[in-house]
């Protein structure tokens, strides 16, 4: 898609995206109970070599997959492709600021800690909309999925699927060797993985209905 004469309101809507994202993301490491790959693998790092932060190492993840998208289709590699690592540097930053603003958060209550968990996967699964509304750049991540898919042709969320699973053997691994146990893989995981896109599924319908109710009420 071409990114020419695009409204500011759509860069606002996807630095918010960002944002929010993230603030998701620290609410779920807050609760204690069980990140999301990405997270977990991020997260056990922190606790492997603590002077670089969590977001510094999500945004090396990103830079990861972002050269493994060269690896998977260099022939399809454009210098363009460089301008995802602008939002994969901000989104570290946006992480490490969150988890500083909830470092007060300390809830002890089993039941308290999953009811933060399921409002990090709402908050989380609110930031992915808008960035999926704003339909600007993608996050390495996401860009190395796409990739692989037109690679092999399989189907985008079976590919999530095995990548999130290696993601999680990482971590297990680098846990059991590092640390001599896993950490930060969870029943949070489990839940991380089932409600974010029925969350999604949930902002999508709100903001449909929005934006249709808004126009009649301006007739009106």
């Amino acid at each position: 898609m071409e990114k020419k004469n695009i409204p500011l309101s759509r860069w606002l809507s996807y630095l918010a995206g960002i944002f929010i994202m993230n603030t998701g993301i620290a609410l779920t490491i807050r609760a204690g109970v069980g990140l999301s790959p990405i997270s977990s693998l991020t997260r056990v790092m922190t606790v492997v070599y603590p002077p670089l932060s969590q977001g510094t190492y999500s945004f090396l993840l990103n830079f990861v997959m972002f050269f493994g998208e060269f690896v998977v289709l260099p022939k399809d590699f454009r210098l363009k492709n460089f301008t995802q690592l602008i939002p994969a540097m901000i989104s570290g930053m946006f992480l490490d600021a969150n988890l500083y603003l909830f470092s007060f958060l300390a809830v002890e209550n089993y039941v308290l800690r999953l009811c933060l968990l399921v409002l990090g996967c709402a908050v989380l699964a609110l930031g992915l909309y808008l960035m999926i509304e704003a339909d600007l750049i993608l996050m390495p991540a996401d860009a190395f999925n796409s990739v692989v898919v037109k690679r092999t042709r399989m189907k985008w969320g079976n590919v999530k699927s095995m990548v999130d699973c290696g993601l999680l053997v990482i971590s297990a691994v680098i846990g059991l060797v590092f640390l001599g146990k896993i950490m930060f893989i969870r029943e949070g995981t489990l839940i991380n993985a089932i409600i974010c896109g029925q969350f999604i599924k949930m902002h999508t319908w709100i903001f449909n209905h929005l934006k249709k109710s808004v126009p009649e009420a301006a007739v009106n």
